[in-house]
């Protein structure tokens, strides 16, 4: 009998070799002041300011890749830590600036999207034994939980200004899968199981609620009373952070969060591996075209909105489809991991000048309609760790105990 693809050794190495790469790419967007997006060469783009959402995941990258035991990672992820400490945060009001140029901030707004990061770089760098990151873990969980979290509502809120006095009405459904991801985090960062918890009532909102009221296609946008705004952004759809209509890639992020909340929890509901799969059906359905890959984003019904590619959404579906695999063992699992892998070779990887590109067109073409350069190392990293991790704990916590499975 043949072993599927993550049982293989070779497989494996392949896996730690691509991770390699990457991380090789990604020391390239190190600056003084942190870390930079890159351009599609892998050099520092000068014209962009600093973003608060690149830095945090570059620090978490580098802090995994400390934890693997690639010589120079701690120190780019110590890096980071200086860098949120000392150019992002905010020395006045508390939390951090989501964009700084020369030294000043560009937007004041503190944002649960990147506060989500801080979390989990502060999280990921106290499991990887950084200095700060046990300080910084602390300082982030302790904004969430006063700033964002809303305990009656279940869900975190969106947006403040930088004093903590306007609060943004709106409510974001992508901001909150990522506090899931990085509620699991705090949990295995911490042994506070109030975390896994949280994570589990913004599942339930969510994709118990609102996905599966909706044939497990996931409204984004969301008014203060946490109803859906199905025509938000109708007129911006190639948005990068809040496109209109259904995102088959956060369906499919979504899935694999769903299988590692169910493997933290010491109670979980039975819901949540269904959901998973659901969620997968729906977004393979919907958003991978006969042609290979998925489009960017769907209207309500399921049909494409806008049809590029994004390299984070195959990354996205391999996570997803190695997760659902290790816990059904359904062979069509393996089937879509093959296949994702198939494409990324294909289409994705960048021989030339390293990492994956970001953006391809319809044709599966190196694209920059929406995305210009390579700004994100993290996903990609993370597609060649989860095959070879176990469910729970998270990334980080289980290379801290060796815990490859």
């Amino acid at each position: 009998m043949l072993l599927d693809w993550p049982d293989r050794p070779a497989h494996r190495a392949w896996l730690a070799a691509e991770a390699e790469r990457l991380l090789e790419f990604a020391r390239g967007s190190r600056v003084a002041d942190g870390f930079a997006w890159q351009r599609d060469d892998g050099t520092p783009d000068p014209a962009r300011p600093l973003e608060l959402w690149i830095c945090t995941r570059m620090t978490h990258v580098f802090a995994l890749g400390h934890l693997t035991g690639w010589p120079g990672c701690g120190a780019l992820a110590d890096h980071g830590l200086a860098a949120l400490r000392r150019v992002f945060a905010d020395p006045e009001h508390g939390g951090w600036f989501s964009a700084v140029a020369d030294g000043r901030p560009v937007s004041t707004d503190k944002t649960a999207y990147e506060h989500a990061f801080v979390l989990l770089a502060g999280c990921s760098a106290a499991l990887a034994g950084r200095p700060g990151g046990a300080e910084l873990r602390d300082e982030a969980a302790a904004v969430v939980e006063r700033r964002f979290w809303s305990e009656p509502d279940g869900i975190c809120v969106e947006a403040w200004d930088r004093a903590w006095e306007a609060l943004d009405p709106y409510r974001g459904a992508n901001a909150n899968m990522h506090m899931v991801e990085a509620f699991l985090a705090a949990g295995d960062a911490t042994g506070d199981g109030r975390w896994a918890a949280r994570a589990l009532r913004i599942a339930e909102r969510l994709i118990d609620g609102a996905a599966r009221a909706r044939g497990w296609r996931l409204p984004e946008h969301y008014d203060a009373a946490l109803d859906p705004q199905l025509d938000y952004n109708a007129d911006d759809p190639r948005h990068r952070f809040r496109p209109y209509g259904v995102t088959p890639g956060h369906a499919l992020e979504w899935s694999r969060l769903l299988l590692h909340l169910h493997a933290a929890l010491p109670d979980p509901p039975g819901w949540l591996p269904e959901a998973a799969a659901a969620l997968f059906d729906r977004a393979t359905q919907d958003g991978w075209e006969e042609s290979g890959g998925f489009v960017y984003t769907t209207d309500h019904d399921g049909r494409p909105v806008v049809r590029e590619r994004f390299h984070w959404v195959v990354a996205e579906g391999i996570g997803a489809a190695a997760a659902l695999r290790a816990v059904t063992g359904d062979a069509r699992y393996e089937a879509w991991y093959r296949r994702l892998w198939d494409f990324a070779d294909l289409h994705l990887r960048d021989r030339r000048h390293g990492g994956w590109h970001s953006e391809l067109d319809e044709e599966n073409r190196p694209a920059a309609r929406t995305w210009l350069g390579k700004p994100d190392t993290y996903h990609a990293f993370q597609a060649t760790l989860i095959p070879r991790l176990p469910l729970a704990p998270g990334m980080a916590a289980a290379l801290r105990d060796g815990a490859w499975g």
